[in-house]
């Protein structure tokens, strides 16, 4: 599961659309091969955000990669593009896009759109690197995660119930003779202290 782009787009509904803020890790490529598919993910997420209605989200599949688009319309017109590879989660990518654009939309102010060059984002490095990890994204990931290891340990914790089974029915036999033995120590002790008992 990777992110190998993520972008904050001015989709106006007429007209063509602006990069305001993006970032990319393109790590898992040569060298040779970074600045074609740089300009790949952009020409890509550009495309999408610009076919992707207000109010809509959708996923646009393209050889390995599929680009998950959000555009949240009204007067920001703002949309949040992430391509990643066929293995990343739709509901986590869908989380971030809300996260990054809610997160942009409070942090720059609406006149700066006009100059994208001169707009300050670094947080879309931190989204970039942080949501490698798709349960990261979606808190309802990470529960169904922690449920899962939860399982595992208890799992284990019967199998360990279940091997320690064999010696605790040894502690049930015991203390069964030992029940029968604390008797028989009842009744002579009781014989012993009868004679002692003055009347």
């Amino acid at each position: 599961m990777k992110i190998f782009s993520i972008s904050v787009i001015l989709a106006p509904s007429q007209g063509s659309s602006t990069t305001l803020a993006s970032a990319s890790d393109l790590s898992s490529f040569s060298f040779y091969q970074k600045g074609s598919v740089g300009e790949f993910m952009t020409f890509f997420s550009k495309t999408v955000a610009e076919r992707t209605q207000p109010g809509q989200r959708q996923s646009v599949q393209e050889n390995n990669y599929t680009a998950h688009a959000y555009n949240r319309g009204g007067p920001e017109q703002l949309a949040g593009v992430i391509i990643c590879d066929d293995e990343y989660p739709v509901r986590p990518a869908f989380s971030l896009l809300t996260k990054l654009l809610d997160d942009f939309a409070s942090k720059v102010p609406q006149s700066s759109f006009s100059n994208p060059s001169a707009i300050l984002f670094p947080e879309i490095n931190t989204f970039i690197t942080k949501y490698q990890d798709p349960s990261q994204a979606d808190t309802i990931m990470r529960v169904q995660q922690e449920l899962d290891e939860t399982k595992i340990i208890l799992h284990k914790t019967i199998e360990g119930v279940l091997q320690r089974g064999e010696k605790l029915d040894n502690l049930v036999d015991r203390s069964q003779q030992l029940s029968a033995q604390s008797k028989m120590f009842y009744k002579t002790a009781k014989k012993q202290n009868s004679c002692c008992v003055i009347m």
